[in-house]
């Protein structure tokens, strides 16, 4: 699995998180089932279960390091009042505590009252970013979409997307509930509409095994 992960930057855990499943919805319960995103900040019982002590943090560290931490968590809820497509991208930005002015850092941008900050890419290089599946995702059910390798391409500029994509090649990441998906966070990916409208809940979570420069700190969870 992490020789797959080094060469297409990404890999599929099955059942990973299976055993966390009750523990992970009975944390998200009362989350907003209405928006695109819902960014996650303050719910300890969430952090807890993704620590690096725990057993979804340990499956992680493999691939991110062993000193690993969640540093961003955001809740994907497509169903059909929320059926919604993301075109090919690189996930640029991170998010922090406050803003500090550090060479390399910036645009800045505040999203669901949270501060993001674009950093120099070689930081999102270090990253991993991983999707748990709560309900089960076949290919009508709006898997995510990747190109495999892009993770090694660097930052690519927008017009420069759809050549690489077809360089690349894509991939359909099906899963299961239960199952994790782990990525290189700056792998270019898209996500379509749910074919057949239903509810297809993911957590994603942005993992980091190092501190930021010039003061400035990890938002967390």
């Amino acid at each position: 699995m992490l020789t797959t992960f080094v060469i297409s930057g990404a890999t599929r855990l099955e059942a990973a998180a299976a055993d966390q499943l009750d523990e992970l919805q009975a944390a998200l319960v009362g989350q907003p089932s209405d928006r695109a995103g819902v960014r996650l900040r303050g719910i300890a019982q969430l952090a807890g279960l993704l620590t690096a002590t725990e057993a979804i943090g340990a499956r992680v560290a493999p691939f991110a390091g062993a000193q690993a931490r969640p540093v961003r968590a955001i809740l994907f809820d497509k169903s059909a009042r929320t059926n919604w497509s993301l075109g090919w991208h690189q996930d640029r930005t991170i998010c922090v505590h406050e803003r500090r002015e550090v060479a390399g850092f910036g645009p800045w941008t505040v999203k669901s009252g949270m501060l993001h900050v674009a950093p120099p890419f070689a930081l999102l290089e270090r990253m991993v970013t991983i999707r748990i599946h709560l309900d089960e995702v076949p290919e009508d059910n709006a898997p995510l979409l990747i190109a495999p390798g892009s993770h090694r391409l660097g930052l690519v500029r927008e017009e420069a997307i759809d050549a690489a994509v077809a360089a690349c090649g894509t991939h359909a990441c099906l899963a299961d509930a239960g199952d994790i998906w782990v990525y290189a966070t700056p792998i270019l990916h898209a996500s379509a509409t749910v074919a057949t409208p239903r509810r297809r809940r993911v957590l994603q979570v942005d993992y980091a095994a190092f501190d930021l420069p010039g003061g400035l700190e990890w938002s967390g969870i």
